[in-house]
């Protein structure tokens, strides 16, 4: 075994679980690092309180005054829990969050100095916005950017840091960040909601999109990490062949949770309490050393904060547990990837979940309505839910292992399955009494039965309704969660807009009643959105071929779906409804055909490093031992040597035509990277990386990962896929 392998492996397994006491009771430790509703009641005036809670409410703008006052008092709440600067922090279009941390100390002159914070510097901030992907809006020279505070996002202390959450804006206006364009989106789908559930609650005023992540990922001890260069630097392994034992045995999901990931667990989730993350979940996942954390469900943008928020303190708490978070969605291959599953639905602020059903006929129309629409939102904008998922990491998982196909489907069961097929055959034009009676007996009044014994699975299903809310389970565990949240709830507000304004028309023009309006409406949505409902196996080859008989788009690389971003029809979503103007929406477009060029570029170099440096080297090393074996059987027993020699013979060239090839393949594939290198256009190059560059991979990998087989395990350099897995 090579000095950096042996080490790390000894150093892993000789590491003790770190000891965490929980003494408190969590519910006591929730949010108490928090500047949230209970902490402004009792550190704010009655007019700053009002002001504050009016613009997270009603959107109101909080004025100079008000801001100062809740500065002081955001103040000296932060230096009460030990903060010593403060930040504006955001989350720009890298995937990761950023911050510039700012002391409170100020000089007055003499020698002295005091703590100060202002309602300017709480409100607005000009970071340097040079170095942040942008997308063309403005040249690198034109470094100006604001953020600004986002009051319905709690501020909060993490170390000695008061961290304010906010959007990122150009100087000329257009968002740089994730957050800017959700708020936007939820603003869209809140208007549109309201304006739907009045047709059955009067009373309602607002409409919250709710999100629940589910966060898998894999805990790696650190030094095994360390070990493997394409691990630190790409965040998967790029080689590596299989374990002999993986997941097959289905022996880790929901299994006792080894120590010393239980300790840093309970680590992890003190430091969630006093942030306000309600984490509720926490089990083993289906492949070794793979877990998964999951919250309470919250309002989608606090839910978006929170899971950037824990994606950073995951990987600070990692460290003091010498371990490695890997967010990647396919750092081993042969097991299962990591997803981060969005369950979303909608709620009223008369506390109404509009996707779960209840006993009555008319909330089930309600639960109908919301229901189809989000069905045939899904089926009008398919390509563009595919393309708000889509990564260079997430193409590696994507339709295989319990991980959904690139074709988005819509899973609902059988039995409301069955419910729309009964809607949908309903006498068409106007309901007679009789049969809007029996439809509301037979078929609306039996939901909630129905969903109580028939919410099953399909994990095979990229969106599918599990009973109270619809599961995006095609997003990937190292995204942020905004990108799917603004696409979902985008198409369902311009959906919901739709599907008024067609029912209105028939009140006025048909003279229909409301219910009949409604029925006669999501009657022809069940028809036309019959396409994206798939109830079978996602993986299959049949499915492929239906979906392309179905014309729904299979678009199984980045580069193939991120075009849907820029298709004339998504420009207009966007824009008609102010959710991203044209040129947000291109720059956003570009910013991720970059990043894919970029990651495909680095994961070139670094398997080409790896295989031809570290692979190549060992490989003759020991082929030179085996010759050096041959001869001294030749020099002991002469042309009898042969025989005695045969497998010795025939592992040199084995070992040969594996390093020829590896070296071939290599140079082919820096050929294809410095032609891809010269090409101009975005598309053409992001193309060429995808098609010309990237397969190569898997050919090196093939190659090297045979030679690991063969080549003595004392000299092999890459610590294996058995100890980075089963090293606890």
């Amino acid at each position: 075994m090579s000095n950096l392998r042996f080490h790390a492996v000894k150093e892993s397994m000789s590491r003790i679980p770190v000891q965490i006491e929980e003494r408190e009771r969590r519910s006591e430790l929730f949010g108490s690092h928090t500047f949230n509703e209970t902490a402004m009641r009792q550190h704010l005036s009655k007019d700053a309180y009002k002001g504050v809670m009016s613009a997270i409410k009603k959107g109101t703008k909080i004025d100079r005054n008000i801001a100062d006052q809740v500065a002081s008092s955001m103040k000296d709440w932060a230096l009460s829990k030990g903060a010593t600067h403060y930040t504006h922090w955001f989350q720009p279009l890298t995937g990761a969050t950023a911050e510039k941390h700012d002391a409170f100390f100020e000089t007055v002159g003499a020698g002295m100095a005091v703590e100060k914070f202002e309602g300017s510097q709480l409100v607005q901030q000009e970071p340097d916005a040079s170095s942040f992907p942008n997308g063309g809006i403005r040249n690198t020279f034109e470094a100006r950017g604001y953020t600004a505070w986002d009051p319905t996002s709690p501020a909060f202390v993490y170390g000695t840091t008061l961290c304010i959450p906010t959007v990122f804006v150009a100087y000329t206006g257009e968002a740089l960040d994730y957050k800017t364009p959700l708020l936007r989106a939820l603003q869209a789908v809140d208007s549109a909601a309201v304006d739907v559930c009045k047709y059955f609650d009067k009373n309602v005023k607002k409409v919250n999109a709710s999100l629940g992540w589910e966060q898998e990922y894999f805990l790696i001890d650190s030094a095994l990490v360390n070990s493997r260069p394409d691990l630190v630097l790409t965040g998967r392994t790029l080689l590596g062949h299989s374990s002999a034992k993986g997941q097959q045995l289905d022996d880790h999901y929901f299994g006792t949770i080894p120590n010393r990931a239980l300790a840093y667990m309970r680590d992890l989730e003190h430091e969630c309490m006093l942030l306000g993350i309600p984490v509720k979940t926490r089990h083993n996942e289906v492949a070794p050393n793979q877990f998964e954390l999951a919250p309470i469900y919250d309002e989608a943008n606090l839910a978006v904060d929170h899971n950037s928020l824990l994606m950073d303190v995951m990987n600070k708490v990692a460290e003091r547990h010498n371990f490695r978070v890997l967010f990647h969605e396919k750092p081993f291959a042969g097991v299962n990837g990591s997803g981060k599953h969005n369950n979303w639905s909608l709620s009223t602020d008369t506390g109404i979940n509009l996707l779960s059903p209840s006993k009555t006929p008319m909330s089930n129309l309600q639960f109908l309505t919301f229901f189809i629409n989000t069905i045939k939102a899904v089926n009008e904008y398919e390509e563009l839910l595919r393309a708000a998922i889509a990564s260079a990491s997430n193409d590696h998982r994507l339709g295989a292992n319990e991980a959904p196909p690139a074709i988005i489907s819509v899973f609902i069961g059988a039995q409301l399955t069955k419910v729309l097929h009964d809607l949908e055959n309903v006498t068409k034009g106007k309901l007679s009494p009789q049969e809007k009676t029996d439809l509301k007996l037979n078929v609306v009044g039996k939901i909630p039965e129905i969903l109580l014994d028939n919410t099953d699975r399909n994990r095979t299903s990229p969106f599918a309704f599990t009973g109270n809310k619809f599961e995006f389970r095609a997003v990937g565990s190292r995204s942020n969660c905004a990108s799917a949240m603004t696409v979902l709830n985008t198409i369902v507000a311009k959906q919901l807009i739709d599907f008024k304004q067609e029912v209105d028309v028939l009140i006025a023009k048909k003279d229909m009643k409301k219910d009949d309006a409604i029925f006669n409406v999501l009657r022809e949505y069940i028809k036309q959105s019959k396409r994206i409902l798939f109830e079978g196996n996602g993986y299959s080859d049949e499915w492929e071929k239906e979906a392309k008989k179905r014309k729904l788009s299979n678009n199984k690389t980045t580069p193939e779906a991120l075009k849907a971003k820029v298709s004339e029809s998504s420009l207009k979503l966007f824009e008609d409804l102010n959710v991203m103007n044209r040129v947000e929406s291109e720059a956003r477009y570009e910013i991720e055909m970059e990043e894919y060029i970029l990651r495909i570029q680095i994961e070139s170099r670094v398997i080409g490093d790896i295989a031809r440096n570290h692979v190549v080297p060992t490989a003759i090393k020991y082929q030179n031992t085996l010759i050096e074996n041959v001869s001294g059987l030749k020099e002991v027993y002469g042309t009898g040597f042969k025989k005695l020699a045969k497998e010795q013979m025939s592992l040199i060239e084995q070992i040969s035509g594996h390093i020829e090839m590896i070296n071939t393949k290599i140079t082919q594939m820096i050929d294809a990277r410095k032609s891809a290198n010269n090409i101009e256009d975005i598309e053409k190059k992001a193309d060429a990386y995808c098609f010309k560059v990237k397969p190569f991979f898997d050919e090196i990998r093939y190659h090297s990962d045979k030679l690991e087989l063969l080549v003595d395990d004392e000299i092999w350099p890459l610590t294996k896929y058995r100890e980075l897995l089963f090293t606890k």
